[in-house]
């Protein structure tokens, strides 16, 4: 799950806002490629989107409380023992100078409705109760998103993990049910260039998982809507994964291709293995 959602942020990452005629041109599937006007994204290297997944996960994993205050130090920790590209300017600058959750907390302005908390939210759908899912996935969006639809849409792309982990349908129904529990607005197909706010990211995976047959096809999908791009694919992977209705058909270039450093390939496949241990 997070090896897949993490080869989606990072393929995606290449193709992020990036003009439609690039687009069409190397979404191929075939390998990563690099941004044409952001040199410092590597190809093959993941963003804060799976870095933020990532705190999430060990958190889960680890057990005990499930509040802002851990999450929060959490997201720090992941920060700084692995500093890099990809969060946007403001949120930057707070984990530039805070050493401590506490800190962030105290600084941290959480009125926004973007896609940070969408994108990290995945691995809570592993839990077996939809209301813990609705929860879980509400407090870690308050500490930077506390706002109506950016709790929502974090709410939203947990759910989408939750339904296929659990099985609880086909997924082409994904977006019907995930709008049962979240309002019809959620089960509406998405068109076109995927902006900045959360609910635009999340409601795209949806369609791209709901009408995709495979992991590639899915991905292929997802950066085709072009704009915040490596979100939407972090989000459907994320999902997809878990479903044994998609086919895991991700090329070989694109696995053995993606980063794999200290919090690399290796050691996302490592925490998969506790988190579904752990959720089993």
């Amino acid at each position: 799950m997070l090896v897949e959602s993490a080869i989606g942020d990072a393929y995606g990452a290449g193709f992020e806002y990036a003009e439609p005629e690039f687009v069409a041109r190397y979404n191929t599937m075939r390998d990563y490629v690099q941004h044409p006007t952001h040199p410092g994204i590597r190809p093959g290297a993941y963003t804060d989107d799976t870095q933020m997944s990532l705190a999430i996960a060990e958190v889960l994993v680890a057990g005990g409380e499930w509040s802002r205050e851990r999450l929060a130090e959490q997201f720090v920790l992941a920060f700084r023992r692995d500093e890099r590209v990809g969060y946007s300017r403001r949120f930057q600058a707070f984990l530039d100078t805070a050493y401590t959750g506490a800190d962030l907390l105290r600084r941290v302005d959480p009125a926004s409705d973007k896609s940070g908390a969408a994108m990290r939210a995945g691995p809570i759908g592993l839990l077996a109760d939809v209301d813990d899912v609705l929860n879980h996935a509400r407090v870690q969006a308050s500490i930077t998103h506390d706002t109506p639809l950016g709790i929502e849409a974090a709410q939203a792309a947990a759910l989408a993990v939750h339904y296929c982990h659990h099985r609880l349908g086909p997924v082409a129904e994904l977006p019907a049910w995930v709008a049962g529990r979240l309002g019809p607005e959620w089960a509406r197909p998405w068109q076109g260039k995927v902006g900045a706010k959360g609910w635009m990211s999340v409601r795209a995976a949806l369609t791209a998982v709901a009408t995709g047959s495979g992991l590639t096809e899915i991905l292929r999908t997802c950066v085709a809507f072009t704009g915040d791009v490596d979100t939407v694919g972090t989000i459907a992977l994320c999902a997809a994964s878990r479903s044994p209705e998609i086919a895991q058909d991700l090329p070989d270039a694109l696995i053995t291709g993606l980063e794999n450093g200290a919090f690399g390939r290796d050691y996302l496949r490592e925490l998969d293995t506790r988190l579904l241990e752990t959720f089993a």
